[in-house]
């Protein structure tokens, strides 16, 4: 289950990506857009905004993320829905997919890309945005109390996110026939309040880890990786550095 509090209280922080991505999406009027891994809709009401005679569709396969979604202010013709993003089928071809750090979450990536290719328009673009730090400390000590013999029999089935790399992706889109523009970028966010890390990892990477296992189990893996991830990111009297790099694919397919 995710939690839409937990996940929005670095909000700032998870937008600017969204915001970067956009901003190299060239669509003048669209008429079909859609969101897939929407969340709590927040940036599926930008789009609405930004285009607002489409038809946006936000998807997502949480429904507490899909339940806040709704409850949100209304927007243009926005129409949320609970659905597997891999699975999904618009209700017309789209104009703009865009994906908002979701894609990861599911297997396959070279297959997932065809199906989303296939689901545009002529002309039409796939924006997405995926969290590249996989290596970074943060999920490498995530890694390290996943293998302690305490854990490690109840989290084998628990998948990490995939990434391709940027030639990846662009050979896989290229060779579907789109023109592709592919970018990296690693922010620096300065995190507040105490376990800051943490907590960013409690709205996101750890959230299908703790699924797997019980209330106790779940309580004692978060305080095996606290110290941990205070040793990696020690806290600054102005917050704590965060550096989180993430790949960026605008991708059109050809008229």
């Amino acid at each position: 289950m995710w939690d839409p509090a937990q996940y929005s209280r670095f909000r700032d922080e998870r937008k600017r990506p969204f915001f970067d991505l956009l901003a190299r999406v060239d669509a003048a009027s669209p008429s079909q857009v859609a969101d897939l891994g929407c969340g709590t809709g927040d940036l599926t009401r930008l789009l609405a905004e930004r285009w607002p005679s489409a038809r946006v569709s936000g998807v997502d396969a949480s429904s507490e993320m899909i339940e806040a979604a709704r409850r949100g202010a209304p927007v243009g013709a926005v129409r949320f829905e609970v659905a597997d993003l891999a699975d999904w089928a618009p209700p017309a071809p789209l104009d703009v997919l865009v994906s908002n750090a979701a894609l990861h979450w599911l297997p396959d990536p070279e297959a997932l890309l065809g199906r989303l290719v296939a689901k545009l328009a002529p002309g039409g673009v796939l924006a997405f945005q995926v969290p590249a730090n996989f290596d970074a400390p943060s999920h490498r000590r995530v890694d390290a109390v996943r293998a302690l013999p305490r854990f490690a029999a109840a989290l084998a089935p628990v998948r990490r996110g995939l990434v391709a790399s940027l030639p990846v992706y662009a050979s896989w889109l290229f060779g579907l026939g789109l023109t592709v523009e592919a970018w990296e970028t690693t922010y620096l966010h300065i995190l507040p309040g105490e376990d800051a890390v943490l907590e960013w990892l409690l709205g996101t990477t750890l959230r299908p880890v703790l699924a797997a296992l019980g209330d106790e189990e779940a309580r004692a893996f978060v305080e095996a990786l606290r110290p941990l991830l205070r040793e990696s990111y020690p806290a600054q009297p102005y917050g704590t550095p965060f550096p989180f790099t993430r790949r960026f694919v605008v991708a059109r397919r050809v008229r």
